[in-house]
């Protein structure tokens, strides 16, 4: 599958040739995220770090917490690797620095190491330096070791010349249970599909951002379909991954998808269908997965008003818990009923404050019903949520990226005044 890349130079987004040659600056790399991580995770290399020439930490901070990474460049030691796993990259990918005791301070699972290779040798800082060791050698010496591995081919990279698939296929079999990603040449969706047939991801960046190859088919390259239409069955989720319902992607409401972010499906009876474009009930597209038989699609999307014709949330009736709950408020936050204890907790963040200390105090209590002192405690949280303007889907990135965390720190109780 399709991972888009973006390598950072000096605070903005650039392309290489040969890993030397600066060839395109796309701009703002927060701007270039935004466009990519429709497409799933995205890599990101801080190259002046690997150079050695600064870095730019604080930039890749902030993209952690917007988009799920593969954070790579300058990595030398497991603090700095930790550092990246606790800010929420999912995987750090490592190069230079990459050694058995290196990797074996790290969990596996989120690792990648990355073999830069010029005409089949190892290189390093960089790509300026060269190690002696082949591919082939150093994907033995530590596939028990990492999750997967970055092989680039220098003499390829942003040449659009297409990419060594034979050696990728060598390299799969060698790699074992790691998964393999290739970088260096990949223009087309065919070689796309070609290296998702032998087992490999393929890593893109300047067929992407030159426009040779656009998002949406670089997505569908390892697509298939079994119908007599080849449309691809498309679940719909909202940020929650709760079911909306079901539709139908062919290759061009995907790219209007993608190119709108929006949700555009291709209806059976009517052809292209913006979703909203009539009743009002508008998506914005957030992320497109690729299911594992490569044969479905998932769109994660922000739905406004009811998904189905019916009016309902989802095509199967009304959904319920904290998303519910979340709605509910927010609605209330906006037509502002009278009467409605929510609204006076709205307008009063004092009491709104106590009255968290309050069902806290409650839920700690030796006897409480814990079932109904949590569900207290969730509703007067989440009215604090939406008074300050933060989402349950916000809320849920932070848990998430906390999850993410490798290291853990002793938990203590703070002084109160």
């Amino acid at each position: 599958m399709i991972v888009p890349s973006i390598d950072i130079v000096d605070g903005k987004a650039v392309q290489l040739v040969g890993g030397e040659q600066q060839a395109i600056d796309a701009g703002d790399p927060l701007a270039v995220l935004e466009r990519f991580a429709v497409a799933g995770t995205v890599a990101v290399v801080d190259v002046d770090a690997a150079r050695g020439e600064g870095d730019n930490q604080d930039l890749i901070l902030e993209m952690c917490r917007r988009a799920p990474l593969r954070v790579g460049g300058g990595i030398r030691d497991s603090r700095r690797a930790r550092m990246w796993l606790d800010a929420g990259a999912e995987q750090v990918v490592v190069g230079t620095a990459a050694s058995e005791e290196l990797l074996s301070d790290l969990p596996r699972e989120r690792v990648i190491v990355a073999l830069d290779a010029r005409d089949g040798e190892v290189r390093t800082h960089g790509w300026r330096q060269g190690t002696g060791e082949g591919v082939l050698d150093s994907v033995a010496r530590f596939r028990g070791l990492c999750a997967g591995f970055l092989v680039t081919f220098i003499e390829r990279e942003g040449r659009l010349g297409g990419t060594d698939l034979e050696m990728a296929r060598i390299v799969v079999e060698q790699a074992g249970d790691a998964r393999v990603t290739i970088a260096g040449g990949v223009s087309s969706a065919t070689e796309i599909a070609l290296l998702d047939d032998i087992g490999a991801d393929a890593q893109v960046g300047m067929a992407l951002y030159t426009g040779r190859l656009g998002l949406a088919d670089a997505l569908a390259a390892p697509l298939r379909s079994d119908r007599a239409d080849g449309l691809w069955p498309t679940v719909v989720v909202d940020e929650h991954g709760i079911a909306l319902g079901l539709a139908y992607s062919s290759i061009e409401s995907l790219r209007r998808a993608i190119d709108t972010r929006r949700g555009v499906y291709h209806s059976r009876s009517r052809g292209l269908w913006v979703k909203g474009e009539t009743s009002g009930a508008v998506q914005n597209l957030i992320r497109v997965d690729i299911d594992c038989d490569r044969d479905s699609l998932r769109f994660t999307v922000r739905q406004r008003d009811g998904f189905c014709h019916t009016g309902d949330r989802t095509c199967w009736g009304h959904d319920h818990g904290i998303p519910r709950l979340e709605r509910r408020l927010r609605e209330i936050s906006r037509i502002r009923p009278q009467g409605s204890n929510t609204v006076n907790l709205l307008d009063d963040q004092g009491l709104l404050d106590a009255k968290l200390v309050e069902e806290t105090r409650e839920l700690t209590d030796p006897g409480a019903d814990v079932a109904a002192e949590t569900a207290d405690l969730l509703y007067f949280a989440l009215v604090k949520a939406v008074a300050t303007g933060v989402s349950l889907a916000e809320i849920e990135g932070v848990l998430d990226r906390r999850e993410r965390r490798t290291t853990r720190r002793l938990m203590g109780i703070k002084e109160l005044d």
